[in-house]
């Protein structure tokens, strides 16, 4: 018998775009940098902590 395959669903990259905001002249950041890979590398959101997903970095939300 033939195994069926099972169909993954993939997410859409999120475009680095979307972690800027233009205010007049200047270029602000939109989500939290890494305090250990720098800037540039920023932290994913979840609903209870935010997290690097280069290192692994995770800070969890006090409620």
């Amino acid at each position: 018998m033939a195994a069926k395959k099972k169909e993954v669903k993939k997410e859409a990259p999120s475009a680095k775009k979307d972690n800027y905001q233009i205010k007049g002249n200047k270029l602000e950041r939109t989500r939290r940098s890494c305090p250990k890979c720098g800037p540039g590398v920023f932290m994913a959101e979840h609903k209870d902590r935010t997290s690097c997903g280069k290192c692994g970095y995770t800070e969890f939300k006090r409620k």
